[in-house]
């Protein structure tokens, strides 16, 4: 069966931005290697995967969420460069120009609509891949969900199945939100519990197989509180809202053409290269 392919946007496109030389302008000098980047990373999964239709999600970094209002610390202190905002907030239009859905919206993170889509193909009887560098979503692993996280750049890529779940963290899918709370997340500015490292969550999680039951059992009777609220934050939000994700090939020409208007010349010569090929 043809899967879905579901795309973190914000996570691509940070690889993107890092990974090529910040000299890549447009026409005009303002800067493109975000944009060239992230476009030839859809380019590439598009070709490896052969999807039926490609959702890309975003955050909404203006706007907090029930993560940022419950845990003030939650992912203090991220900077970004003002030359990958800019191109940011262009992106998810050039996701469009291919004809691909994009998910946007207040309140949410990219990692929610993730979860939302990969139930949805699960639950029409498909399979959903879903591309992201961000561990959370190794939570979502499952015999109908495979996660495609970039190993090297944006060119490289693992596949993570429970099988490869299990064998990085010790612990099974459903687990992951437990074994974040307990492990922490420095990214994320999770502390996690007091003198609990990866190692020592996993065991516990195989001697109680849940958070809750290990606070049942009086385990981090005075940390309680905090963890429950930790794996809230790490568990993500089934319940986003998702736009229709058709069956769709890609628009080359479309691409093409915003590529063009936006003066970044290459990308477009490639994207009308390709839109060529498909036609012969």
């Amino acid at each position: 069966m043809t899967p879905l392919l579901v795309i973190d946007g914000d996570s691509f496109a940070h690889r993107a931005y890092h990974a090529l030389p910040k000299s890549i302008r447009r026409a005009d000098k303002r800067p493109a290697g975000a944009i060239v980047g992230f476009a030839n990373m859809l380019m590439r999964l598009w070709e490896a995967e052969q999807p039926r239709t490609v959702l890309v999600a975003w955050d909404t970094l203006e706007v907090p969420t029930y993560r940022h209002e419950a845990f003030v610390a939650y992912q203090s202190g991220r900077q970004f460069d003002e030359e990958l905002l800019e191109q940011l907030a262009l992106l998810p239009e050039l996701v469009a120009s291919f004809g691909f859905a994009v998910a946007k919206g207040a309140g949410y993170e990219a990692d929610d609509f993730l979860a939302a889509a990969a139930d949805a193909e699960s639950e029409r009887g498909g399979e959903a891949l879903v591309a992201t560098s961000d561990r959370d979503a190794f939570q979502l692993a499952s015999d109908r969900v495979t996660i495609l996280q970039p190993t090297r750049g944006v060119s490289e890529i693992a596949r993570i199945g429970p099988a490869e779940v299990r064998e990085r963290y010790g612990v099974d899918p459903p687990q992951v939100p437990d074994f974040i709370a307990l492990r922490g997340d420095p990214s994320d500015k999770l502390p996690g519990a007091r003198g609990i490292g990866p190692k020592k969550a996993a065991e516990i999680l195989a001697e109680y197989r849940s958070l809750e039951d290990a606070l049942a059992a009086g385990r981090f009777a005075a940390e309680a509180g905090d963890l429950r609220l930790f794996r809230r934050i790490a568990q993500l939000d089934h319940s986003a809202p998702l736009p229709a994700l058709d069956d769709r090939q890609p628009d080359w020409a479309g691409a093409a053409a915003l590529a063009g208007r936006w003066g970044v010349g290459a990308l477009a010569g490639r994207l009308e290269e390709r839109d060529k090929a498909s036609r012969s």
